[in-house]
């Protein structure tokens, strides 16, 4: 994707995972990255990682549940590069396990005021500046539990559902802009976030994607790059699954 050589990319989330993945893909295809993250030395690995394959990278750590730190990133990314052209707002957790009786208003809280609340905060300051150039895109992380509930998930499943309308307005407000708007879903995929299941569990949600396996996060970065690239210039406002036939059940 040669469109992607020279681009400003900013990543939140990618100091592991499908935001690692992706802010590697962008600076393989030659983007800038702007590599951003709450966990510093995850970060710093992934800045280091891409600078030592010759891409062009710089680590600015943040809390996407803070409006401030989101801010941030956006002005550290134009004092650096310039410009902002790409955005891929991924941060998130999974969050409690419980009921929603038995959900405490911490847990509830804490994934919406980073799963929804940060990628609002996130947006924003990107908008503002896409708009003073007249172009840009942004992919906004959902999951196939933005389209679907889940036991024992209702923050998890009601933020992610949420990310999918905020860019669903996002992309009518800002289309004749210049700026694409758009959400991926992946299904469960091997990154860390799956790391405390038990192995019995594990087969289990392997056993509800029809391809029989997980996702890697390879894959999920595939799909984000190239939305964020002029190849997909007539994409936007949607939601696209990357979840081995998960919700063809």
């Amino acid at each position: 994707m040669e469109d992607i050589k020279g681009k400003v990319a900013l990543v939140t989330g990618a100091g592991s995972g499908i935001g690692k993945a992706a802010a590697e893909l962008y600076a393989a295809y030659g983007a800038k990255v702007v590599v951003s993250d709450i966990n510093i030395d995850q970060g710093e690995n992934t800045t280091k990682s891409i600078l030592e394959k010759g891409g062009e990278a710089f680590f600015i750590p943040a809390d996407v549940s803070k409006q401030e730190d989101c801010a941030g990133l956006v002005s550290g990314a134009v004092g650096k590069y310039g410009r902002l052209d790409i955005a891929f707002n991924n941060a998130g957790i999974g969050g409690e396990s419980n009921p929603i009786a038995d959900m405490s208003i911490e847990g509830w809280q804490q994934v919406i005021n980073i799963n929804l609340n940060g990628v609002f905060y996130c947006m924003k300051p990107q908008l503002q500046q896409m708009i003073k150039q007249g172009k840009g895109a942004i992919v906004n992380m959902s999951s196939i539990l933005g389209q679907v509930g889940f036991n024992t998930a209702a923050a998890y499943v009601a933020a992610k559902h949420g990310v999918v309308g905020l860019t669903k307005t996002a992309a009518m407000e800002y289309s004749a802009q210049g700026i694409r708007v758009n959400a991926v879903g992946p299904a469960f995929i091997n990154t860390p976030l799956l790391d405390s299941l038990s192995d019995e569990l594990k087969q289990i949600l392997v056993s509800q994607h029809p391809v029989g396996r997980l996702g890697e996060a390879p894959e999920v970065a595939e799909l984000v790059v190239f939305l964020s690239s002029d190849k997909a210039s007539f994409i936007t406002g949607s939601y696209y699954a990357v979840d081995g036939g998960y919700l063809s059940k």
